[in-house]
């Protein structure tokens, strides 16, 4: 018998509308964002001047359009300190065009002091903080070899939370299982979704401090002191972004809007909007990016510099014949993250490489025995 592939409630829970062709899927948004402002209306959108804030944006005015009635939303522009000039006149400029405010809002904390005092990422969110963690709790890799060899996996999971208890994360990302010791090789939260992570770093260990703190001084912890004030918060994360956006909440099945613990609601109305949808909507209604696309050639913003994009070298590349400062700041803050991650791609090719060798020898003795 097959053994049945593990998918998450991103996948088994989606709503009807998230299957639509694009102009349908866009309706369906636009009843969703009319009906969850009517209920509640004192709302506030982040606005980050990337293109899904572009859509996003668009949608929600266009909405408001539709239905008179619908109160205004607040817009916030959280600036993390790296920021390109592009990106800055372009919220000055969607601000003029729609007839809205979007209000500019700086970390305490910026991202300087943030990625000294706490580390810089590598690779992904859920990446730096399991290597986070892991640097910080010591645990040796050699318990996932251990996890692996072992019979009775739910006995070795129980055995390792007792030799190293408080890390239970860091176990269940080390050994690529769950708490009950299930495996759990094909998910996100695990060291080896990037393949052979976990024996680049035992062949490699970093030589600086990993973290995605950087983002939660200065972006979240900002946002959050902002939007503590409104009853609902829209954002525009889309599940085909990938990483911590396609992984599913514990309160929250079909990604789109969820009550949090402390009372307010959270709207993703473009969560199930995919990169096709997008482009249509792009074409459809004449949406103009902002020079960081149209000028520059970038396929996304996000953090200027960020090690987590898997093109944030080269795609530093394309802004500095623009903005030069910009990135000479990020390879201040993030170079040793770029360096390391150049290692483990190198590593990665090699590793794939020598497998792929050894499958086509093992294929080429099986044709000559026949």
């Amino acid at each position: 018998m097959a053994k049945q592939e593990y998918k998450s409630r991103v996948y088994t829970d989606r709503p009807a509308y998230a299957d639509f062709d694009a102009p349908a899927k866009f309706q369906a948004i636009q009843g969703i964002i009319a009906t969850r402002l009517k209920q509640h209306p004192k709302a506030i959108c982040s606005y980050s001047g990337g293109a899904d804030s572009d859509i996003l944006l668009d949608i929600i005015e266009r909405t408001r359009e539709v239905f008179p009635s619908l109160p205004p939303v607040k817009y916030a522009f959280f600036n993390t300190g790296l920021e390109m000039k592009a990106t800055k006149d372009h919220v000055k400029a969607t601000a003029e065009k729609y007839g809205v405010e979007i209000k500019e809002y700086r970390p305490k904390i910026g991202i300087v002091e943030a990625s000294r005092t706490y580390g810089i990422p590598f690779v992904s969110k859920i990446m730096s903080a399991g290597l986070s963690e892991w640097q910080k709790k010591g645990i040796p890799l050699s318990i996932a070899q251990e996890y692996e060899q072992a019979e009775d996996k739910a006995a070795k999971r129980a055995e390792l939370k007792a030799r190293y208890p408080k890390c239970e994360s860091v176990i269940n990302f080390l050994c690529c299982c769950n708490s009950a010791g299930e495996p759990r090789p094909n998910i996100q939260l695990v060291i080896n979704s990037s393949k052979f992570m976990r024996d680049f770093i035992g062949e490699y260990p970093p030589d600086f401090q990993i973290s995605a703190k950087c983002c939660d001084y200065c972006k979240k912890q900002v946002a959050h002191s902002v939007q503590k004030n409104y009853d609902m918060i829209i954002t525009g994360e889309r599940r085909d972004e990938g990483g911590m956006r396609s992984v599913p909440r514990k309160d929250c099945t079909t990604m789109c809007f969820t009550e949090t613990s402390d009372g307010q609601y959270r709207l993703r109305p473009l969560y199930y909007v995919t990169d096709a949808d997008k482009a249509w909507y792009k074409e459809h209604y004449g949406i103009k990016y902002s020079d960081a696309y149209e000028v520059y050639g970038l396929t996304r913003t996000g953090c200027c510099g960020c090690p987590i994009s898997y093109k944030a070298v080269a795609d530093l590349e394309k802004i500095r014949p623009y903005e030069p400062n910009v990135v000479k700041a990020a390879w201040n803050i993030f170079g040793k993250s770029y360096e390391y991650r150049q290692k483990y791609n190198t590593y990665k090719e090699s590793r794939m490489n020598a497998e792929k060798h050894k499958d086509d020898k093992q294929e080429y003795m099986q044709e000559v025995l026949k």
